[in-house]
């Protein structure tokens, strides 16, 4: 059992640095200047979900389910 803590402790710490980069790889979310002149409404951000900034939103959510299912198997206190 200790060696399943010890991979799942690992895994934990590996998944945390990579949401940590994929968070500091999105942009901001406010518009700028460019929302007065109506200019936010173009093609990226009509179908963003298809863009980089979709995919980084999506590698986000499902790092963040993993971060808190091993955290809660790891808290679980079954180890012994």
């Amino acid at each position: 059992m200790t060696v399943l803590k010890t991979i799942l402790s690992v895994l934990l710490i590996l998944i945390s640095i990579a949401i940590t980069v994929v968070i500091l790889m999105q942009e901001g979310k406010s518009a700028g200047l460019g929302s007065i002149s109506g200019a936010a409404d173009t093609y990226w951000g009509k179908n963003k979900g298809r863009s980089m900034e979709g995919v980084l939103v999506k590698l986000t959510t499902a790092g963040v389910v993993f971060f808190l299912v091993i955290a809660v198997v790891l808290n679980m206190g079954i180890w012994g």
